[in-house]
């Protein structure tokens, strides 16, 4: 998959109509926007095709939309908001069906600078389907640019994701990224595909049957991986160590033997912890108080579930990171959303702040626990797309990446 792609700072748009696929997927409360991170950072590229004299058609899919069009799905919260942000009027064509006379009519009404936002892409159903053909064309029709900055999008080929950009290029029309996208594939894409040695990996979550792929890519491409989270104890198992009642996938236990022999052969250290913190059970609430202790990895009583590393784990993985020079992050060491066994999550962050390694955290979980223990501002780079961070780091291509124009 080439990298190397068109972007905003490459294309004229003056006088031009300009389809922008954002990730306004923002979350609701009662029809109120409860956090507006995805607005803010569509902004630069907005902004700039403005400056640039561009007519900016934006668009956007929001929530899964399984029932049919519905007030409580539509964009005109996010069209208020980006109003507010841009300090000029973005014309909200509120038509469930899209690209139908609403749009058409707005679109031919905009003069250079003019903001229109058409209503929810999901809308019209199942956007990859037959359907996504003749509402590719749609887009494409009101368009004569196509810019895709929508990352947490970009795995899906989706009619307003890929599909659009084939016909927008048969007619003359260019594709390129836009800053947010720009920044994704600098940051996570290269660091896969060309990293700054040494490169660490971490990964954690839950489940290992989550992150297969990852882990055999990423034991290709770096010089360290550790594991930590839910999905460690089924390494552990595959060592014939006793883990209780801990989470494990037994499904998974010979790919983990697998993983670990590969790694041997290939040269790659892959760190699993060496203590656990364990407690009677799960907490319930999830942010419950709760006894915990930090047992020896091979020695988790039987009636115990490990839900965190421990102490001399977090001075591993810490350690590990110290002479790093790419780190790439993905899923929390534990149950973070507890405070009590928030702490192997918080030392890895802390580690990751201070180190002077380019730190990308991919997507998700761990993008949360970051933002949420006030280590946001110290990462080099908090991936946009749960999702679409992971199949960049599986190494798969993204439509919505291969989509953009090569430079």
């Amino acid at each position: 998959m080439s990298l190397n792609k068109k972007s905003v700072d490459d294309i004229n748009v003056k006088g031009k109509r300009v389809l922008v696929r954002c990730d306004f997927n923002v979350p609701l409360k009662e029809g109120q926007i409860t956090d507006e991170t995805r607005i803010v950072a569509a902004l630069p590229t907005i902004n700039k095709l403005i400056a640039d004299g561009g007519k900016v058609i934006l668009c956007s899919h929001l929530g899964k939309v399984k029932n049919g069009p519905n007030e409580g799905e539509s964009l005109a919260p996010v069209a208020k908001r980006l109003s507010e942000k841009l300090g000029k009027p973005v014309n909200f064509v509120s038509d469930y069906n899209v690209t139908g006379e609403a749009a058409t009519a707005a679109v031919d009404a905009m003069k250079e600078g003019d903001v229109v936002l058409l209503q929810n892409t999901r809308f019209r159903g199942a956007e990859e389907t037959k359907n996504g053909e003749q509402f590719s064309k749609e887009l494409a029709d009101l368009c004569d640019v196509y810019v895709c900055d929508a990352f947490g999008s970009s795995h899906r080929a989706h009619a307003s994701v890929a599909g659009v950009t084939d016909v927008v290029r048969a007619k003359g029309g260019e594709c390129a990224v836009g800053y947010l996208m720009q920044k994704e594939i600098d940051f996570l894409g290269n660091a896969v595909e060309n990293p700054v040695r040494p490169f660490v990996a971490i990964l954690g979550g839950a489940k290992v049957a989550d992150k297969l792929n990852v882990i055999n890519n990423l034991l290709e491409k770096c010089d360290t991986l550790i594991i930590g989270g839910g999905m460690a104890f089924t390494f552990l198992k595959a060592q014939g160590y006793e883990i209780g009642n801990s989470l494990v996938d037994d499904e998974k236990l010979d790919y983990c033997k697998e993983m670990m022999d590969k790694a041997e052969k290939l040269g790659k250290k892959l760190l699993l912890p060496v203590d656990t913190t364990v407690a009677d059970g799960f907490p319930n609430p999830i942010d419950a108080k709760i006894d915990v202790e930090v047992v020896d990895a091979d020695k988790i009583p039987a009636d115990k579930e490990g839900l965190d590393i421990g102490t001399k784990t977090m001075e591993l993985y810490a350690d590990a990171v110290k002479s790093a020079k790419t780190v790439v992050w993905n899923g929390p060491m534990g149950v973070f959303e507890n405070p009590i066994l928030a702490k192997g999550t918080i030392a890895v962050a802390k580690a990751l702040a201070e180190t002077s390694a380019t730190t990308i955290i991919g997507g998700g979980d761990s993008a949360a626990a970051v933002n949420q223990l006030g280590f946001a501002d110290k990462m080099s780079h908090i991936s946009t797309g749960g999702g679409a961070s992971l199949e960049f780091l599986e190494g798969k291509e993204l439509p919505g990446v291969v989509a953009a124009d090569d430079r």
